[in-house]
């Protein structure tokens, strides 16, 4: 994509509550004893300047200080925005920006707040600003002009914990056209603090998905997106999350291969997740080899050993780990640290063991930009033949 195309494209400023945001403002005015509304333009929340620069807005005509503020990571620091002006609207011109997502809170007269220009995303266990920083690489997560698949929205009772639970439904492009074909499934985890919606809006999973298949780099699969917590009213089930593992294996995918057409064996089932959601993988790894060939563990790191499983022994034994899994895909960002170092190592002891642990890096924080990275090197890789 051109410079211009990715600056003005619709995928860095759609988020859950809008996909194409409204860039205009009400105002009511009344005469003769009528009401009337009309709209003026509104200014967005962020405009790209150029690459890792960009304008932010807040309207706040009356407030004292108003300060954007990154989480740290990529983005770290904070900054002040200009007095208002005449039209109520705030400024503040941010350099060095890096590229990929990013999480940011907005403080006015010392009270965190949302900015209702900018998107809002769930993070962080609240509602919470983003952002998306545009790199010269970042049409592979972007709107283009390729065939687009569907999301679906999918409600089912868990007999786990007694309660409806929802999950989003990836369907391939050709699902609608092709009704006698059936495909492979990718079981895909968002992060602590998150929600399901997570892989949706930040992670922009779905255009991964589009393009990757339009560049015939990637098998057609669905993509399922589960809430990644799950606790059992006993109380019983790991203290971290719940149980996620136990309601996607045992529950969700017989939703799925009951309502959707899939190829229903665990060579064509994959799990995957990114921090909370990699340790969840990690575990329904070894608690359910029955159910999942491929698993997918991003910024996660990796354990033989944890609560309600042991796979020891199975890491000793190449032959028997070949027998159960087609891919251990393992990715961490190169400023993940010690994490990025450690996985080095133990995946150089894996591979000299004769255990095929593929290990994936990229430059970056614990962050979005990471995990859209890991997710199309493995989405590349998933349900492939070995001779592909």
């Amino acid at each position: 994509m051109r410079r211009e195309e990715i600056f003005r494209n619709q995928a860095l400023n759609q988020h859950a509550l809008f996909f194409d945001p409204l860039d205009r403002r009400p105002v009511f005015s009344g005469e003769n004893g009528k009401r009337s509304l009309h709209y003026v333009p509104q200014r967005p929340g962020m405009r790209v300047l150029d690459w890792g620069r960009a304008e932010f807005a807040f309207y706040a005509p009356e407030a004292g200080r108003v300060v954007l503020r990154g989480w740290g990571g990529s983005m770290p620091g904070e900054w002040t925005f200009s007095p208002a002006g005449e039209d109520g609207y705030r400024l503040c011109v941010v350099e060095n920006l890096a590229p990929g997502f990013h999480y940011c809170d907005f403080e006015v007269d010392g009270v965190r707040t949302i900015n209702p220009l900018l998107p809002v995303g769930y993070g962080g266990f609240r509602p919470v600003n983003f952002f998306e920083m545009p790199g010269e690489d970042a049409d592979f997560w972007m709107l283009r002009d390729v065939p687009h698949g569907s999301v679906h929205m999918e409600l089912y009772d868990c007999r786990m914990t007694g309660r409806t639970r929802v999950c989003y439904v990836y369907t391939p492009p050709s699902y609608r056209e092709d009704t006698q074909r059936h495909y492979p499934v990718l079981y895909l985890q968002h992060g602590g603090g998150e929600s399901e919606t997570g892989w949706l809006w930040q992670g922009k999973i779905n255009y991964i998905c589009d393009n990757g298949i339009a560049e015939g780099r990637m098998e057609e699969m669905i993509v399922v997106m589960n809430d990644g917590y799950a606790f059992r009213p006993d109380g019983l089930g790991d203290p971290a999350g719940g149980d996620i593992d136990d309601v996607i294996a045992m529950e969700c995918v017989e939703l799925v291969d009951r309502r959707y057409r899939t190829l229903p064996t665990p060579r064509k089932r994959a799990l995957a997740g990114l921090s909370m959601g990699g340790m969840q993988a990690n575990a329904g790894m070894f608690r359910h080899g029955d159910c999942f060939g491929s698993i997918g563990i991003f910024s996660g790191g990796f354990r033989e050993k944890g609560f309600n499983f042991d796979g020891s022994a199975l890491m000793e034994d190449p032959a028997a780990f070949r027998k159960v899994y087609d891919l251990l895909f393992v990715a961490v960002g190169e400023q993940e640290q010690p994490s990025c170092d450690e996985l080095r190592e133990r995946a150089d002891m894996y591979r000299q063991r004769g255990i095929p642990l593929e290990l994936y890096t990229t430059p970056g924080y614990h962050e979005w930009d990471v995990w859209r990275h890991a997710a199309r090197a493995f989405l590349r890789k998933l349900f492939r033949d070995e001779n592909e």
